[in-house]
């Protein structure tokens, strides 16, 4: 596969930029490296529009404020982000945080185009002015339900700690894996301990473990115990919402990193584009890109189309969603209407299951696809 050359430079006048604001988790208790890769896609994008001549000869300007996890806080930045002129806002990674700021947008009238967050209900309502790039997570969550069946687990143990994104994934494999013969038992973690987790896996004759949990406490714990723990040397632990994705998990972990599954959203083979801004985003992040960095570029990517086709009238982009078509890094986006959920919807975001070799921890291998 031949990698094209980036985009040439071309002139730009000196008119006022174009702004899109960027909500980002770069401080704890966010997950912060997810927040850097997801920040670095959405910054090699924007160079590139504005090596390419930005929009229509304007520069596009990158407006980020870090969300920190906190919804109140990323409302509030919304607010400040509208004050400032955005024609739109991108980014955020956390589904509860995404969720204060897509009713926040919506509330304003002002264009949000969520690059990571998965949370089926990212809206009480239906609204035209928000869309999303990352999959629903009923549809990534049935994915791995259907992993987990085909690697023969019925009796399947959930670690959750509260939190609505947590409850609505235990739903969602609870109502998937009951009419197939499968089984979820829940371990509530605000009240177990990680040793107590080896004895409730025992008990329920569990094989498998789904940690829904905080990274790195107490997934680490968790995972600690119950490697050590001889009684469940068959269990298989899963991570559906893609902590082992990052190096901090491979860091804190080592060894027992490996062969813990997870989501994530990339296609088996990369387009030219996808190849080309994997070695730039390696260059730039020193590390193998996640998953979330080229949803970071794929938002960009989307919303210079828009701009450059309709402008920065608030309005104009928020009815663009339905007529959009751009080659993203993963494959065509489209935006349409997806049942149970209010926001317009890339559906044919790519889905896989992964983990870490054993053999060589900082190597993924696909183990399902969906």
């Amino acid at each position: 596969m031949t990698t094209p050359p980036p985009p040439l430079r071309a002139a730009r006048t000196d008119g006022p930029s174009v702004r899109i604001g960027a909500l980002v988790p770069l401080t704890r208790p966010g997950w912060v490296e997810a927040g850097h890769h997801l920040l670095a896609g959405l910054e090699l994008a924007v160079r590139e529009v504005n090596d390419g001549g930005g929009i229509a000869g304007r520069p596009l300007e990158l407006v980020v404020r870090d969300t920190a996890a906190d919804p109140q806080r990323a409302a509030a930045a919304v607010d400040e982000l509208a004050g400032l002129g955005v024609a739109a806002v991108a980014g955020e990674f956390h589904s509860v945080v995404a969720r204060a700021a897509a009713a926040r947008a919506d509330a304003l009238g002002l264009p949000f185009l969520c690059s990571s967050a998965v949370l089926d209900a990212l809206t009480e309502q239906p609204t035209q002015w928000v869309a999303r790039l990352a999959p629903p997570q009923s549809r990534g969550w049935q994915v791995y339900a259907d992993f987990l069946l085909g690697a023969g687990h019925s009796r399947i143990a959930v670690a959750a700690q509260p939190s609505v994104y947590w409850a609505s994934g235990t739903r969602i494999l609870r109502e998937y894996l009951a009419p197939r013969g499968g089984t979820v038992i829940e371990l509530d973690m605000s009240a177990l301990t990680p040793a107590a987790v080896c004895d409730a896996l025992v008990e329920h004759r569990a094989t498998a473990l789904l940690l829904l949990v905080g990274h790195p406490e107490p997934a680490v714990s968790i995972v600690t115990s119950v490697r050590r723990d001889q009684r469940l040397a068959g269990i298989m632990m899963g991570a559906p919402a893609g902590q082992p994705e990052f190096t901090e998990w491979s860091t804190s972990l080592g060894d027992d990193s490996a062969a813990i599954p997870f989501l994530r959203y990339l296609p088996e083979r990369f387009s030219p584009l996808g190849v080309r801004v994997e070695t730039a985003l390696r260059e730039q992040l020193s590390e193998a890109p996640s998953f979330v960095a080229f949803e970071g570029y794929d938002t960009v990517a989307v919303l210079a189309d828009v701009l450059r086709s309709h402008g920065a009238d608030r309005a104009r982009i928020a009815a663009s969603w339905p007529h959009t078509a751009v080659e993203g890094t993963r494959g065509q986006i489209r935006f349409s209407r997806t049942p149970g959920v209010g926001v317009w919807q890339w559906a044919r975001t790519p889905i896989q299951v992964v983990d870490r070799d054993p053999a060589a921890p900082d190597r993924f291998r696909v183990l399902h696809t969906g």
